[in-house]
């Protein structure tokens, strides 16, 4: 699967989608119990696009904010990792999207995330308030189900983003699941036909057994038969990817000493897309996308600085017993300490 750039110029990714100032709470417990916050920055397109400009990729993100200070703080703190935001919308009717969580792992009834993105700015990106040219000319367009689910426009436009067209980006597809923004029920169907239109396509084995009654790889695989490459994500147990002609390579993810769950499937889209622009062989850009997650499970926050390059090629290139005895932990990018035998 070749990513050529139509002209020779432009970024390499663009990452299209909502990004929202997050408030942090300053301890655990309820969030009626949190007496503070911190503001930080979340969005898994926009994770996507920090994570890869951070690996020396060239990243445009595509979004729409309001014209407020919580817009200029996501403009600006995107933009600071090397992000192009040029094609970000400013909308002076709507607000920027806000949310807070509770500290701890998003998937236990315990946790908490109250979201107030309902009108936002990023609702009202649709096929006439982005125009294509803001993303044509890059070697991949990355989008995900988050924003079909945001309104009746925004599922037009991701519609059109990945009809078929002459000079289409590749077009990366993270299904993204979120039960909480369907309200109507059609997320199988919608999440499905999308998918099927893309190029590449990641979803988690507990999404797909949500979505369409199996966990299997090779029952997904079944479902998403039309991607030219298909990444099923298995959580600790790593993930598969399947290729046209019947390729199917699983990689397992290594030992990490979890700090924080949030934001690890976006570093690990990223990662693996990272692997594809540089032409890397399907294990390597499976193992370059553990890794980048790992960077993320070993920090508070929802991004992370990822490996040194060489530092990630090295591990991604150890032999199959070696990378099953890696073990990382928290400051594991910044040394070479990080392989230990169980």
């Amino acid at each position: 699967m070749d990513v050529v750039r139509p002209d020779g110029v432009g970024p390499d990714v663009v990452c299209l989608g909502e990004s929202m100032v997050t408030f942090l709470p300053s301890r655990p417990g309820r969030l009626a119990d949190v007496p503070s916050f911190t503001r930080a920055i979340g969005g898994a397109e926009s994770n996507v696009a920090c994570a890869l400009a951070a690996a020396g990729h060239r990243v445009r993100w595509v979004g729409r904010v309001g014209r407020d200070g919580f817009g200029d703080h996501l403009v600006d703190t995107i933009a600071a990792y090397g992000v192009d935001v040029g094609a970000v919308g400013r909308d002076p009717h709507r607000p920027t999207g806000v949310y807070f969580r509770t500290d701890g792992d998003r998937a236990t009834d315990a946790h908490e995330v109250v979201y107030y993105r309902a009108g936002s700015a990023a609702s009202a990106m649709s096929p006439v308030t982005v125009p294509y040219d803001s993303v044509a000319g890059a070697r991949i367009l990355h989008l995900t189900g988050i924003t079909a689910a945001l309104s009746a426009d925004c599922l037009a436009l991701v519609r059109d983003l990945t009809a078929p067209r002459p000079g289409r980006p590749l077009v990366s597809f993270d299904v993204n699941h979120r039960p909480g923004l369907w309200r109507d029920g059609g997320a199988p169907e919608v999440l499905l036909g999308l998918a099927r239109r893309a190029d590449v396509v990641f979803v988690g084995a507990d999404e797909a057994e949500g979505l369409w009654g199996t966990s299997d790889p090779e029952a997904i695989r079944a479902v998403l038969a039309e991607p030219a490459v298909l990444v099923v994500k298995r959580g600790g147990e790593g993930a598969v990817a399947f290729e046209r002609g019947d390729v199917v390579t699983p990689v397992p993810a290594p030992r990490v000493a979890l700090v924080s769950p949030v934001g690890a499937g976006d570093a690990f889209v990223a990662g693996f897309l990272s692997g594809t622009l540089r032409g890397l062989d399907m294990t390597a850009r499976l193992r370059h996308g553990h890794l980048a997650a790992a960077a993320v499970l070993t920090v508070p926050g929802d991004c992370a600085a990822p490996p040194r390059r060489e530092h990630a090629d090295r591990l991604a290139a150890l032999d199959g017993a070696a990378w099953g005895t890696l073990h990382l932990g928290p400051g594991w990018t910044g040394d070479d300490q990080e392989v230990r035998t169980p």
